[in-house]
């Protein structure tokens, strides 16, 4: 029997599909114990997935701390679904203090990966004036990015 890396990798590759399918199915408590493993080797989705299980309390009781824990790890890898996840819980003060200069610099990293709903938060953002100066001009710029003609401010 070959028990070589590749054996290894496909193994892996499978239970990381299995985990993703008990998320999808909405089997939280076991996708989480399925999920952990994989967070915790810097898996940026396994560990954005976790993060909404305990942000939410999905099949288990609500923890904040774990869920800013993954969240973030997730986001800064770079993981865009995560950092803008991460911007709002900043912008409506989730699991974290509510800080709207963070909850920018979080979509705007989102959004600097053509994350439309990044792009979308971020022109609402500057047309009231949340977390930043309100400007304008920069709203309807982020707007036209995201894909709207003729929308906001």
């Amino acid at each position: 029997m070959n028990t070589g890396a590749g054996e290894e990798i496909a193994e892996q590759d499978i239970d990381f599909a299995s985990a993703m399918a008990a998320f999808e199915a909405k089997h939280f408590a076991r996708a989480a114990q399925m999920l952990a493993p994989f967070a915790e080797q810097g898996n940026a989705e396994a560990q954005h997935r976790l993060a909404i299980i305990y942000q939410n309390g999905l099949g288990m009781a609500r923890n904040p701390e774990l869920a800013v824990k993954w969240m973030r790890a997730a986001a800064e890898q770079g993981y865009a679904l995560a950092q803008h996840g991460l911007g709002f819980m900043y912008l409506e003060g989730e699991c974290v203090q509510k800080d709207g200069s963070e909850a920018v610099r979080w979509f705007r990293r989102a959004a600097d990966q053509g994350l439309v709903g990044s792009l979308t938060t971020l022109a609402m953002m500057y047309e009231q004036g949340n977390g930043v100066e309100q400007d304008l001009e920069e709203a309807r710029r982020l707007y036209r990015q995201a894909g709207f003609e003729d929308a906001g401010a």
